[in-house]
């Protein structure tokens, strides 16, 4: 298991090597440039010439490319070009609306999802699994941000029981937390309801298909026995597996989600830095969040060995 661990995370390393070059490229490849945004309006040649310089865009790209290579060997993200702050310092700032929200959509969307998944799976064909697969492909067709304002539409200007937007830290109280990431966690979770839910059903009908199944309602197993112990346990590792690959589901759906409910987290500093041109911010969110999602996918590989005892790293 150890040796595995140290396999995997030596992997990594040129897996993120090659994540910061792209991004680095693509980001400073693109058209637009912050020094014309910082200048202002009708900004002059020159203008824009002194502030590249100050900003240390003047440089060659390889240049702006290796000095940043040698600064995160030493874990230095760099420095907002707009904030003026250290990339890590922002990203601590915003991490808790963040982690908060992957928390609570996490919480929500999981059980919700196994428990529709198992029941659709053992009522297949009935007007049950038609509604619960309709409304699975219903929810995962819809973009995220109509989804958001409807939730925001309904909840909070019609029945005004709910915040429109904003986020209350959890120091501040867990109820008024929990109202202000109650919206958001409905509109992030609900498609990932209907990404779990699909698969469920799909893995659960292909083993309640399987022989040994057959012959375990022939010795007269309980369907409750049945579902719970050994059909669930043995369609274990698809569903964890699209659980960990649902985490870049959550990273993208969670910038689109702060950005609609005004939430203060990493993914709406990524917005604001993309629309500002701010290199360091976006390659420091981007290069944390890759890293974050390989060690997601690590710890689900991890977790086969509690289903399988057949797997050994």
């Amino acid at each position: 298991m150890g040796s595995y661990i140290i396999r995997r995370l030596s992997s990594a390393i040129p897996v993120m090597a090659i994540v910061a070059i792209i991004i680095f490229l693509l980001l400073h490849l693109a058209p637009g440039d912050p020094a014309a945004i910082m200048a202002g309006d009708n900004p002059t040649p020159e203008a824009i010439a002194q502030i590249r310089q100050q900003l240390g865009l003047a440089e060659p790209l390889w240049r702006q490319l290796l000095l940043w290579v040698v600064n995160l060997t030493h874990g230095d993200l760099g420095q907002s070009i707009v904030w003026g702050e250290p990339v890590t310092t922002l990203i601590a700032q915003r991490a808790e609306p963040t982690m908060s929200l992957a928390l609570t959509t996490t919480v929500f969307a999981v059980p919700i999802a196994l428990v529709l998944g198992i029941a659709a799976a053992a009522k297949a064909g009935t007007a049950f699994d038609r509604c619960v697969m309709g409304f699975a492909v219903l929810d995962f067709s819809i973009p995220l941000f109509v989804v958001g304002y409807v939730l925001i539409f309904l909840f909070s200007i019609e029945f005004k029981w709910l915040p429109v937007q904003g986020y209350s830290p959890i120091v501040n109280g867990v109820g008024a937390w929990l109202r202000s990431l109650t919206l958001p966690t409905l509109a992030l979770g609900l498609p990932y309801v209907a990404l779990i839910a699909r698969v469920t059903r799909a893995t659960m009908l292909e083993v309640l298909s399987e022989d040994y199944m057959r012959t375990a309602r022939a010795k007269g197993v309980s369907s409750e026995r049945l579902l719970l112990k050994h059909a669930l346990k043995n369609a274990a590792l698809p569903i964890v597996t699209v659980i960990g690959m649902g985490v870049g589901f959550l990273i993208g759906g969670a910038i689109v989600t702060e950005t609609v409910f005004n939430i203060p987290g990493i993914g709406r500093l990524v917005v604001d830095g993309i629309t500002r041109r701010d290199y360091p911010i976006i390659q420091g969110v981007t290069l944390i969040l890759s890293g974050v999602y390989m060690l997601v996918n690590l710890l689900v590989d991890l977790s086969y060995t509690l289903f399988d005892p057949r797997i050994r790293y």
